[in-house]
């Protein structure tokens, strides 16, 4: 499938595809004519990459990942070094860190609006909630 279906297909821009490759996460066939040619794998690859960014890995390490993560016969193509497992372990302590400091920015937030809200006299309170849509 040429960049631009695969694309359509995962929700990504030609753009980031053509990053993805050059970083080593994505390869393509060219055509006699140039053009990159992705075959059906590379959608599932793609929603891959993409989530393992939004978990805020890199793409050095994303790099190192993709090969011990399933393919889409069930199987991976090779096995997770200890060490990286020991890195992913600590991704994910890191991301419970950042959630768990969200978690109390949150309620901050919650105590802030409450304070604020509750100084508000009962009947402007009511009226202006009754009339929000």
């Amino acid at each position: 499938m040429r960049i631009g279906e695969l694309a359509r297909r995962s929700g990504v821009s030609d753009r980031s595809l053509r990053y993805y490759e050059a970083q080593g996460l994505l390869a393509s066939e060219r055509t006699p004519g140039g053009q990159r040619d992705f075959g059906e794998w590379a959608v599932d690859r793609v929603i891959r990459i993409q989530a393992l960014y939004a978990a805020g890995l890199t793409s050095k390490k994303i790099a190192r990942l993709l090969p011990c993560m399933r393919d889409t016969d069930g199987a991976p193509s090779e096995i997770a070094t200890p060490r990286l497992v020991e890195e992913l372990h600590a991704e994910r302590e890191r991301i419970d860190r950042t959630i768990a400091d969200l978690i109390r920015s949150r309620d901050v937030l919650d105590e802030v609006i409450s304070a604020a809200t509750s100084s508000f006299p009962a009947a402007r309170h009511a009226g202006a909630s009754s009339t929000a849509v």
